[in-house]
C-alpha cells in the first residue's frame, strides 16, 4: 500500500513544475463554465498500475472532477480498453491530464514489465526484486509498481538495512573486516547483506556473520558452486546484468533472489492516452 501523505506530495510538486503560476493556453482558450466528458484510453497491451493516483491527481487540482475507474491495479488490459471515465470543468481536466499519464504509463511500464520478468520464473522459488535505481523522489511510486507486477522490494533506503558493496570493502580493508565492524556497531534486529565478485571473495564472506549475500556479475558456474558452498546458509542473491534472456538460467541454480535495476532504470512506459470527448 501506498502512503497517502508522500502521493499527495509527490502530486503537489510534480503540479507546480508543470503548470507553476497559470496555464496559458488553457486558461485563455478554454471558458470557465465549460465542462466535458473524458476517457483514459489503452493504446497496448500492459498491466495496469497508478490508476488510482491519477484519480488523485484531479481530485488535487478539482475535488468536483468526477472519475470513474473502470480497471483497477493488477488489471491486464489489452489495447482500445478503456482504463476510466472523466467529467467535470475541461480546464481542470487539461490541466491535469499529462501528469495523470506521465504517472499511469510509467508505473504501468514498470508493472509490465516485473510481471514478464515473474512469469518468466514462476516455476521457480526465487523472488524477482527492485534496486535503489529508481527516478529520483519517484521511489515509493515506482516501487509499488514493482509490487503490482508481482515482484518484491528489495531496501527502500541506505538507513533500511546494511549493504557492504565492493567499495566499502576497499575503504575498510577486507570482506572480514568490514562485517565484523559493521556488527559491532548495528542492532541485532537489522541484518547486514554483503556483495562478492567472486567464489574466492563468497568463501571469505561465507565464514562472517553475514546474513545475506549478494553475487555480483558472476556467471552461471560460479552461481552454482556458491550455492552448493552455501549450503542455504545465507540468503544468496544473484545481481548484475539481469535480463529477461538471462534470468531463467540464473533461477534454475537454486538462488534465492534476483535484483534487476531495469526493472525500474530503463524501463519502457506503457502508451495510454485521455481523449476529450
Amino acid at each position: 500500500m501506498l502512503n497517502n501523505f508522500i502521493v499527495d506530495e509527490i502530486i503537489k510538486k510534480a503540479l507546480i513544475e508543470d503548470i507553476h503560476y497559470v496555464d496559458i493556453t488553457t486558461d485563455n482558450l478554454i471558458d470557465e463554465e465549460c465542462k466535458s466528458y473524458a476517457y483514459i484510453l489503452a493504446k497496448e497491451e500492459g498491466v495496469l498500475c497508478g490508476i488510482q493516483i491519477a484519480k488523485r491527481v484531479f481530485e488535487i487540482i478539482d475535488e468536483k472532477v468526477e472519475f470513474h475507474v473502470l480497471h483497477n491495479d493488477s488489471d491486464h488490459i489489452k489495447k482500445g480498453d478503456i482504463i476510466a471515465k472523466l467529467y467535470g470543468s475541461t480546464r481542470s481536466l487539461l490541466k491535469g491530464e499529462r501528469l495523470a499519464l506521465n504517472i499511469l504509463q510509467r508505473l504501468s511500464g514498470i508493472a509490465t514489465k516485473t510481471n514478464k520478468i515473474v512469469n518468466l520464473v514462476k516455476d521457480y522459488k526465487v523472488r524477482i526484486v527492485d534496486t535503489r535505481k529508481t527516478t529520483p523522489n519517484l521511489r515509493a511510486l515506482e516501487k509499488y509498481a514493482v509490487k503490482v507486477g508481482g515482484g518484491y522490494n528489495h531496501r527502500y533506503n541506505l538507513s533500511e538495512s546494511v549493504m557492504i558493496k565492493d567499495n566499502h570493502i576497499k575503504a575498510v580493508g577486507s570482506i572480514t573486516m568490514a562485517v565484523d565492524k559493521i556488527k559491532s556497531k548495528i542492532g541485532h534486529t537489522i541484518k547486514v547483506e554483503i556483495e562478492v565478485k567472486n567464489i574466492d571473495e563468497f568463501k571469505e564472506a561465507i565464514s562472517t556473520d553475514v546474513d545475506i549475500i549478494m553475487l555480483d556479475n558472476m556467471n552461471i558456474e560460479d552461481i552454482k558452486e556458491c550455492v552448493k558452498l552455501n549450503k542455504r546458509r545465507c540468503v544468496l542473491e544473484v545481481s548484475g546484468n539481469i535480463t529477461e534472456d538471462t534470468v531463467l538460467n540464473v533461477a534454475k541454480t537454486g538462488i534465492d533472489v534476483i535484483s534487476i535495476g531495469e526493472l525500474t532504470h530503463s524501463v519502457k512506459s506503457l502508451d495510454i492516452s485521455m481523449k476529450i470527448e
